[in-house]
């Protein structure tokens, strides 16, 4: 009976391993920057050179909901929907919003994100000013 019950608790702990493994797997990449390695420092660095203003923070939502197409992928909440084979950023996450500068979003808005859906926005939909714009307004999700 103990060897039986031996034999459960290893099968159980195996499984719980694999299980781990497969969510580390989909959820372990979330935070980390989408900027090639060797720019990180100085994009880091980078600040928003526009000020958060009332005026510059709703420019930023009616690009996010209008021709930026933001909206399409992440969402009216900033959640991100649920996409085959991968999911957008979660705008909500306050982790994520903690440790991304806006110098990496920015990045990301001018050259895209290899391994996602997610395309270049500013020089082919948006102008960087409003790309900075955008950004304002995606720090808003959690306020």
């Amino acid at each position: 009976m103990m060897r039986a019950i031996n034999l459960i608790l290893i099968v159980a702990f195996v499984l719980l391993l694999g299980w781990g493994g497969m969510a580390g797997a989909f959820h372990s990449d979330i935070y980390e920057p989408r900027v090639p390695a060797e720019l990180l420092e100085e994009l880091q660095d980078m600040d928003n050179p526009y000020p958060a203003t009332p005026e510059r923070i709703e420019t930023g939502r009616k690009i996010y909901f209008g021709k930026g197409e933001c909206v399409t992928c992440h969402s009216e909440n900033g959640k991100g929907k649920k996409l085959p084979g991968h999911s957008p950023r979660n705008f909500t996450d306050p982790k994520w919003q903690e440790i991304r500068t806006d110098g990496e979003i920015m990045w990301v808005l001018r050259n895209g994100s290899a391994g996602t859906e997610m395309p270049v926005r500013v020089g082919k939909v948006i102008s960087e000013e409003e790309g900075w714009s955008v950004i304002h307004f995606i720090r808003t999700f959690i306020h």
